[in-house]
């Protein structure tokens, strides 16, 4: 999955990796980030309680394998009801061009089994309506500790 945010690479990165950030895109349209905890650093856990419609309820977790700020994202992803079969390795790519920044996510499933599942979900939408949140959120005003960076 690819796209291109109207920010340079440290904000994008800052708001993958920063929980007061987090909290303001996280997450298809209805849903919303209530917990989460990040320890950013190799060997690191990170864990995010979404809660949705009608008190539906999702917790992912996982561990950082690779930290390459404003560069490579790479962690593992375990959703807790195994709602999402397996364990997936989560790698993101920020390419900055111009101060625009591509966002290169690549996701390996532990099965065929799993892949197929997650492209049951209407994962797609999810992932589309979080980004736009995203790409909202890089627009406004920050004033966050990823800016000073």
């Amino acid at each position: 999955m690819s796209r291109l945010f109207e920010a340079p690479a440290r904000l994008v990165f800052a708001a993958f990796t920063q929980p007061e950030l987090l909290v303001r895109w996280y997450g298809a349209r209805g849903w919303s980030l209530v917990e989460c905890d990040v320890d950013l650093r190799v060997g690191g856990r990170w864990r995010f309680v979404s809660q949705g419609p009608e008190g539906a309820r999702m917790v992912q977790a996982g561990v950082y394998r690779h930290i390459e700020p404003a560069r490579w994202l790479v962690c593992t992803e375990l959703f807790e009801d195994q709602s999402y079969p397996g364990e997936t390795l989560v790698s993101h790519e920020f390419t900055e061009l111009a101060g625009r920044t591509t966002v290169t996510t690549t996701l390996r499933y532990a099965t065929a089994q799993g892949r197929d599942t997650v492209l049951r979900y209407p994962m797609t939408r999810g992932v589309g309506q979080s980004f736009t949140r995203l790409a909202d959120l890089l627009r406004s005003p920050m004033t966050t500790r990823g800016e000073q960076q």
